[in-house]
């Protein structure tokens, strides 16, 4: 119990007995540290006045980033998952063409 100070010093029966805990200002203080433990597969408690408020765990796969991932991520976009024949982008559209100056007046015509 020497060298890891308040993390292996506190002994908690229950939900939280498994997880290494950490106080805001020492995980501030010692990020690459818990960094290592969860890169070894350890799960992190943050603790912030007595109150666990979040948890530092490994990641399961590597995760997306870029704006596409942040806007999947608050739910605004969701992306396909198959890809598109490359003849989708060649052909034309076909049928009768949307004017939308006609569909316009047609919807004021008729009171909507």
């Amino acid at each position: 119990m020497i060298a890891f100070g308040i993390l292996t010093s506190i002994v908690v029966q229950g939900y939280y007995s498994h997880m290494r805990r950490a106080k805001v200002s020492d995980l501030k203080n010692q990020l690459s540290r818990y960094l290592d433990y969860v890169r070894q597969g350890e799960t992190i408690l943050v603790f912030d006045r007595k109150i666990p408020v979040a948890e530092l765990h490994p990641v399961s796969q590597k995760a997306p980033s870029g704006k596409l991932a942040a806007l999947e991520r608050k739910g605004i976009i969701r992306r396909g998952r198959a890809h598109l024949p490359k003849k989708f982008f060649k052909e034309t559209l076909g049928g009768k063409r949307a004017g939308v100056l006609r569909a316009l007046l047609e919807e004021r015509e008729q009171g909507r």
